[in-house]
């Protein structure tokens, strides 16, 4: 029974010295800001949480337990209550200068946050959304101009190959593109969970649970739901907007893509022209070349005797292999000019109004561009 005790004392203070401690930055109504350093068992007790709930096993959720609302934004970890903002794990690079220099003034009603009339939670909630907003709206500023550089360097139809370089920095651009993408979807996603459950949209609202005054407001007709409701359409909105600019610079990309390829078979075709009509050359001038053959074997005739004969020989050679290379050369250009646009009648004209006129105008225009490419 000692020994048991004594390996029972020894594991349990082997756990309490190997278990996580969480640096906390807590922040509360007027701003004031203090930091400590806390096992992960007594703040989760302090706060009456669930060990599970300070996990944070996913990469953006928004969840309630306890009249306490646990937030994970990426490299954000907080924990909301309705006196006081806790930030864990605050000792991150990326999040210094918004923690140290704007949270404080934002929490404290001095920032330009909508919600400095309602309770500490909804200004908290809406600095963490909106600090997760402009991080999003940061990197798509950062990877447009860029996409939009490397498109217009890439898409020139005067360049006969693509600079390996630039469609290098065009698949890196691309990929964190994807990336912004896959976080704006979930962003989205965790916000339209919330708001589509209205029981999630009323726990969101610690205070009126809390404090007699606020409930009696909300009963009276501000109801701090509908803020709530509001305050998280807002943010939807705006990443939703995020969302398709992202997607229109993906649209932009695909068609510079399209484009790009266009131009390196048009050029590709070109060469393959020059190449088949030198090959027609040579053909032509092998044909009749059987001539002068004919005449270097070693036969004897009264012809080698006749010096005007070498010249005829020469010019008939020359002569013949000229209009066998045109014949070939109005031969290729019959078969790859492009077919001219069908005939529109004229009362088909007539009849049109100015707008189909020129909608048929591009449908034919399109058309024959399709069938000069299919030839190609």
């Amino acid at each position: 029974k000692f020994y048991q005790r004594a390996t029972t004392e020894a594991s349990q203070a082997t756990l309490a010295s190997v278990s996580p401690v969480f640096a906390v930055m807590k922040l509360d109504k007027e701003g004031n800001t203090t930091y400590f350093e806390k096992k992960k068992t007594e703040l989760y007790q302090e706060l009456g949480l669930q060990a599970r709930d300070l996990r944070f096993q996913h990469l953006m959720s928004i969840a309630t337990r306890n009249n306490r609302i646990i937030v994970r934004m990426e490299f954000l970890k907080a924990v909301i209550t309705p006196e006081f903002l806790l930030i864990l794990d605050y000792r991150n690079l990326n999040l210094e200068h918004w923690l140290f220099n704007e949270l404080a003034s934002q929490l404290a009603g001095e920032g330009q946050l909508v919600t400095y009339s309602l309770p500490f939670e909804f200004r908290a909630i809406e600095a963490i959304l909106q600090y997760r907003i402009s991080k999003l709206q940061g990197r798509l500023n950062t990877l447009q101009p860029q996409i939009l550089e490397t498109l217009e360097a890439l898409v020139d139809p005067k360049l006969l190959s693509v600079d390996r370089s630039k469609l290098h920095i065009l698949l890196q651009n691309g990929k964190s593109l994807s990336e912004l993408e896959t976080d704006l979807k979930v962003f989205k996603e965790t916000i339209l969970e919330i708001l589509d459950e209205e029981e999630l949209i009323e726990e969101l609202c610690l205070s009126k649970w809390t404090d007699p005054q606020v409930f009696e407001e909300s009963t009276s007709g501000i109801d701090h739901a509908e803020e709530m409701e509001l305050l998280l359409e807002n943010y939807y909105r705006q990443a939703e907007d995020l969302a398709n600019e992202a997607r229109e610079l993906r649209v932009l990309i695909d068609d510079s893509e399209s484009i790009i390829f266009i131009n390196l078979d048009s050029h590709r075709n070109v060469m393959m022209r020059l190449n088949l009509q030198l090959t027609m050359g040579t053909f032509s001038l092998s044909l009749f070349g059987l001539i002068g053959v004919a005449f270097g074997m070693n036969l004897e005739s009264s012809l080698e005797e006749d010096p005007r004969i070498f010249w005829l020989v020469m010019g008939i050679m020359f002569l013949g292999s000229g209009l066998i290379w045109r014949r070939l050369l109005s031969f290729l250009g019959r078969h790859l000019e492009p077919p001219l646009p069908p005939h529109v009648p004229a009362v088909l004209k007539k009849s049109q109004p100015a707008a189909g006129r020129v909608e048929i105008k591009n449908n034919l225009k399109a058309e024959t561009f399709g069938l000069s490419r299919s030839t190609f």
